[in-house]
């Protein structure tokens, strides 16, 4: 595993991505899956909560989210008055339990946080949801001096590139700044002359 004291010691700026780099995303959508079960459970009597979490999990573990409502309404018969159930509640689920940041990752945010140096977070995704992932996750405190800028809101309203955005907004000099996240965004690290490094590489053995 990279540690902090492994990374350059002249950067003064961090900026990282949210789903599967600082906490597994499945920990929000199984949660999200339970939910829905358990509602439909509630209001239909049927299918049992446990078997229908059961086949979503196993689906989404296998296959992804792709078409999983279709999948489950066919093999359970459920009404599809309840996709926008199932939908809306991807976007706004009061989860009962929070989300966990992978342990070398919190370790790496408190050393950041520690020497002072600037924590950002660029997530993907539609705003609602990830500002929902956002409200669950255990920060330990660590959310009062982090600034999150979300990638598909810059995309739409500011049409610009939104990493290139967030350091022009907070004038970070290339030199100085990480970004940490998925090899989808080393292409454009590169063309922003900042360093890249893979998520993967903190989380190895996690």
């Amino acid at each position: 595993m990279i540690r902090f004291a492994d990374l350059e010691k002249d950067k003064s700026a961090f900026i990282f991505g949210l789903d599967d780099v600082l906490y597994p995303v499945k920990d929000y959508d199984l949660q999200v899956f339970y939910l829905f079960a358990n509602l439909l459970e509630y209001t239909e009597g049927v299918p049992a909560a446990a078997d229908l979490t059961a086949f979503l999990k196993k689906s989404y573990e296998s296959h992804g989210k792709e078409g999983l409502f279709t999948k489950a309404a066919e093999v359970f018969g459920i009404d599809e008055k309840y996709h926008e159930n199932f939908k809306k509640m991807g976007v706004n689920a009061q989860l009962p339990l929070r989300l966990i940041i992978y342990p070398p990752m919190l370790k790496l945010l408190h050393s950041i946080h520690d020497a002072k140096k600037s924590i950002f977070v660029l997530t993907e995704g539609n705003p609602l949801v990830q500002l929902n992932k956002l409200k669950y996750i255990d920060w330990e405190g660590l959310e009062k001096d982090l600034k999150v800028y979300f990638y598909d809101e810059i995309k739409v309203v500011r049409k610009q590139e939104p990493l290139h955005y967030l350091m022009e907004e907070n004038k970070l000099d290339a030199n100085k700044t990480v970004f940490i996240g998925h090899t989808v965004q080393e292409a454009v690290c590169k063309e922003l002359n900042i360093d890249f490094l893979d998520a993967s590489d903190l989380l190895d053995g996690n």
